[in-house]
C-alpha cells in the first residue's frame, strides 16, 4: 500500500532576498504518521550547482542537526509545527543564489521538491585593464569576486535584459556559457536584421578561450551585524523602480559609497589615501553598480576605482553626462600618475560616517 510514502511540497516559483538579509526556503511534507515514528525521518537540504552536482548545505534526524560548510553558523530548520523541513539562511551571500532541493525521507520512502533562492541585485558587465576578451572561465569568476560580485546566470542575465540592458561584448556566466544582450539590433553588432534578445555562443572551453565577463552584485556589503552598529548605520530606505530597471524595494544598506571631496584631481596613489585617510577604502566596480541601483547614487564628477578604471553613475541622465541612458560611464583605465580626477569611497557599515556628509573638510 501506500503507508510508506512521503510527500514533499516546496514553493512554486522564487524566494527573493538581498545579501546580508535572511530568507526561509518554504518546504513541507506529509505521511502515515502510524506507519512511521517522526525520530525516523531525515530532512536533507542540498544546493543544485550543476544539473548533476550537488553541495550538502543542512541535515536533520531525530533531533540531530547539522550544517555544512559556509552555511554552518547561518542555518535552521524553522519548525513551525508537525511537517515543517522549511530552511531558514541567515546573513545571505551572493554564493547563496541558486536552487536547493529539500529531500525528506523515511525507511522505505523518499520524495524531494526544489526552491529557488533569488536576489535583488544588479548585472555589470567587466572587462580589466588588459582590455576586451581578455579572461578564461577562470579569470572571469576572480575578476568578479574582485569586484564585489560574482559571474552571473542566465536567468539574471535574461532579466536584465527584459529591463533594457543592452551590450555588444560577450562575457561568460555562472553556467560556463558565453552570452551577451542585445535590446537594439545594429550593423556593429551582429547586424541591424537580428533579432533582440540574448544572444548566446554556447558553453566554451574554460580554460583556452577568451572573453568578458557579467557579474551580479546585491546590496552593498559592509563587514560587522552588531546591533549598535545597525542602529547607527543600517537605515530602512524605499527605493523606487529605477525606469527599465526592475521593481521598488525596501532595504537596509550595510555600507555607503560617495563621492570624496578633495581641493583638487588626484592620481591613482593619491586616490587610495584620501579614501583610507576617510577611514574607507575606494570603491569597487560592483560597489558602485550597488550605489548606482540601491543607493541612486547620481553624480556627473569621473573617480577612480579599485581596479584603477574611471566611472561615474548616473540615474538622472543629462546634457554633458554621457548619454540619454542611465547606467555607470566608463571612462577606461588611464595611466594611474595622471592627475586629472575624483574618487569613488566605500565605507563599511560600522565605520564613522563619511566627514561634512561627502568627505569634505570638517566645518568646526
Amino acid at each position: 500500500g501506500d503507508s510508506g510514502a512521503v510527500v514533499v511540497q516546496t514553493a512554486p516559483g522564487k524566494v527573493v532576498t538581498h545579501r546580508g538579509g535572511t530568507i526561509i526556503l518554504p518546504c513541507r511534507y506529509h505521511y502515515d504518521v502510524s506507519a512511521h515514528d517522526p525520530a525516523e525521518i531525515r530532512l536533507k537540504w542540498t544546493k543544485v550547482t550543476e544539473p548533476m552536482t550537488f553541495v550538502d548545505v543542512f541535515v536533520a534526524l531525530g533531533k540531530a542537526r547539522r550544517a555544512f560548510g559556509s552555511y554552518r553558523g547561518r542555518t535552521a530548520l524553522q519548525e513551525d509545527g508537525v511537517g515543517d523541513a522549511s530552511l531558514i539562511i541567515r546573513n545571505v551571500t551572493l554564493q547563496d543564489y541558486g536552487r536547493y532541493e529539500c529531500e525528506v525521507t523515511n525507511e522505505l520512502e523518499d520524495d524531494t521538491g526544489v526552491v529557488k533562492l533569488d536576489l535583488e541585485g544588479v548585472i555589470f558587465p567587466y572587462h580589466p585593464r588588459l582590455g576586451r576578451y581578455t579572461l578564461n572561465f577562470h579569470e572571469a569568476q576572480r575578476a568578479c569576486q574582485e569586484q564585489d560580485g560574482i559571474l552571473a546566470s542566465h536567468e539574471q542575465l535574461h532579466q536584465a535584459w527584459l529591463e533594457g540592458m543592452d551590450w555588444c561584448n560577450a562575457g561568460w556566466l555562472q553556467d560556463g556559457s558565453v552570452q551577451y544582450p542585445i535590446s537594439r539590433p545594429r550593423e556593429q553588432c551582429g547586424r541591424k536584421d537580428t533579432p533582440v534578445g540574448v544572444r548566446n555562443y554556447g558553453f566554451r572551453h574554460k580554460e583556452s578561450e577568451h572573453y568578458d565577463a557579467f557579474c551580479f552584485t546585491s546590496n552593498l556589503n559592509g563587514e560587522g551585524r552588531g546591533k549598535e552598529e545597525l542602529e547607527n548605520w543600517g537605515e530602512w530606505r524605499w527605493i523606487p523602480a529605477l525606469e527599465g530597471f526592475g521593481v521598488g524595494v525596501v532595504q537596509r544598506l550595510w555600507g555607503k559609497v560617495y563621492f570624496l571631496k578633495t581641493f583638487r584631481k588626484l592620481s591613482y596613489p593619491e586616490a587610495v589615501q584620501a579614501c583610507k585617510n576617510n577611514g574607507a577604502a575606494v570603491a569597487k566596480v560592483g560597489q558602485l553598480y550597488a550605489a548606482w541601483k540601491i543607493q541612486l547614487l547620481d553624480r556627473c564628477e569621473a573617480g577612480w576605482l579599485e581596479d584603477g578604471s574611471i566611472r561615474y553613475p548616473i540615474v538622472n541622465p543629462r546634457a554633458r553626462c554621457g548619454g540619454r541612458e542611465p547606467g555607470v560611464r566608463n571612462l577606461g583605465f588611464p595611466d594611474k600618475k595622471y592627475k586629472l580626477f575624483g574618487v569613488y569611497c566605500f565605507k563599511k557599515a560600522g565605520g564613522a560616517a563619511p566627514v561634512g556628509g561627502e568627505g569634505g573638510p570638517k566645518r568646526v
